[in-house]
């Protein structure tokens, strides 16, 4: 992976211990609101041809319809996710928890900080998103991910035990190895865990993307060793001068964290992991201590049919 620390290599302090409050926005960074808004005007004009279509008698009929809320759907390729997408504003609030910048690098310096910025102190989880600098790409979405759930948690939306806490803490875990292995890892490592906990579902449509999602990108054909990934959070699609682009929020080369748009045609292939159940996460002690699948792709490459089954996609 793209930016992917191998296993060899305010909020300052946050106490993850419950108190009462709303989840909320503050001060989102300019260009991801920019980014956002531009995302849903794009969007509404999709809508709004496809409205057109509806009116001319192309629209699908109810049956189809209804089989568009299930988990399934023949129109798509693979599981169909939740569309009301109930945890993606909280993951775009966690984003706004995290600094700009502060400079991308795949170096034991960049190893070191996310250690820093995720500790287990004093019996319970602290996170410093401050001190995860510099960053690299899969740290940067996992510790999204974290400050997400700390946020829920003190909002008392969820409840995860200390004990869950515990397994999500960075300590240096070979790929596969554990939750932080398995987000790490090459390939489809964070669809591996999303799968195998019923944390949410993964998915491969662009269609059916929201801002919000997490999003492994593959540059390449390849999946495994030999790919080339890159780890984010996806923020929306848009059209410049015809050409379609696909905007995202990471740690991103040269300056970090941030977002960044490229053209659809860049990429090779995705995957989508939505957050629906966060609390299945009580799973997560109980995991297998190394998943053998992901632990292979430090070594061999996959067949995007492998790779699908591992993550609950049938074609990809």
């Amino acid at each position: 992976m793209e930016g992917k620390l191998s296993s060899k290599c305010s909020w300052e302090r946050a106490s993850l211990a419950p108190a009462p409050g709303v989840l909320q926005v503050y001060c989102m960074h300019p260009s991801l609101r920019a980014l956002i808004f531009r995302a849903s005007i794009f969007s509404a004009g999709l809508s709004l041809f496809a409205g057109c279509q509806a009116l001319a008698g192309k629209a699908a009929d109810a049956k189809t319809d209804a089989k568009s809320k299930e988990k399934t759907d023949s129109s798509v390729k693979g599981p169909v996710p939740q569309a009301e997408a109930p945890w993606n504003a909280a993951v775009i609030a966690a984003i706004d928890k995290l600094p700009l910048g502060g400079g991308y690098s795949i170096s034991a310096d960049a190893r070191d900080a996310l250690h820093a910025g995720i500790r287990w102190e004093e019996e319970k989880p602290v996170l410093r998103p401050k001190a995860a600098q510099p960053s690299f790409c899969s740290g940067a979405t996992y510790l999204v991910f974290l400050v997400m759930l700390a946020q829920e948690q003190r909002a008392h939306r969820i409840t995860l035990t200390p004990d869950v806490w515990r397994t999500l803490i960075v300590e240096g875990q070979a790929d596969g190895q554990g939750v932080w292995g398995r987000w790490n890892a090459n390939g489809p490592g964070t669809a591996r865990l999303f799968f195998e906990t019923g944390v949410g579902t993964n998915f491969t449509d662009l269609k059916l993307a929201k801002s919000g999602d997490f999003m492994k990108i593959f540059w390449n054909d390849s999946i495994g060793a030999s790919e080339k990934g890159h780890s984010v959070v996806f923020i929306g699609t848009s059209s410049e001068k015809g050409v379609e682009t696909v905007s995202f929020w990471s740690s991103n080369e040269p300056g970090g964290y941030g977002t960044k748009t490229v053209p659809r045609s860049k990429i090779k292939r995705m995957v989508f992991s939505r957050v629906e159940n966060p609390e299945r996460l009580d799973a997560a002690p109980k995991l297998p201590e190394k998943d053998q699948f992901l632990s292979s792709l430090e070594e061999k490459t996959v067949t995007s049919a492998e790779a699908g089954e591992a993550i609950g996609i049938k074609k990809w």
